[in-house]
């Protein structure tokens, strides 16, 4: 079962810090996951410039230039962020019994761990 999946707010724990003009510490939306490459495209996080060749729509209008867009980083560079304190946080997954319709299911649920610090 996958640790960070769409939709997720993470934050990014490695790379320069942001005063030395890196991501470090930023939080963010994961907006696409790819699993066979082990990436994760987070929103506000990783922009590079892309340049777009000049082209031409059906109607006519014109398309291209210098675009910025999030490129992707790697998934051991991001942390999931624990909805309650708002801080980076472990992953763990637990059984958990769930009835829908009259049938129970076991699944397994993700939840974030607390640390030694936080209790």
């Amino acid at each position: 079962m996958a640790n960070i999946k769409k939709g997720d707010l993470v934050q990014v724990i490695s790379g320069a810090t942001q005063a030395r003009g890196g991501d470090r510490g930023k939080q963010g939306r994961v907006i696409e996951v790819l699993v066979e490459r082990n990436r994760v495209v987070v929103e506000g996080v990783n922009m590079v410039t892309k340049h777009v060749r000049v082209g031409q729509t059906q109607r006519g209008t014109k398309t291209g230039g210098i675009e910025t867009m999030e490129a992707p980083i790697h998934v051991s560079n991001v942390a999931l962020v624990d909805p309650e304190t708002k801080k980076p946080t472990r992953v763990g997954h637990r059984n958990e019994e769930v009835t829908k319709d009259g049938v129970t299911k076991t699944v397994r649920v993700r939840y974030a761990k607390k640390s030694g610090k936080d209790l």
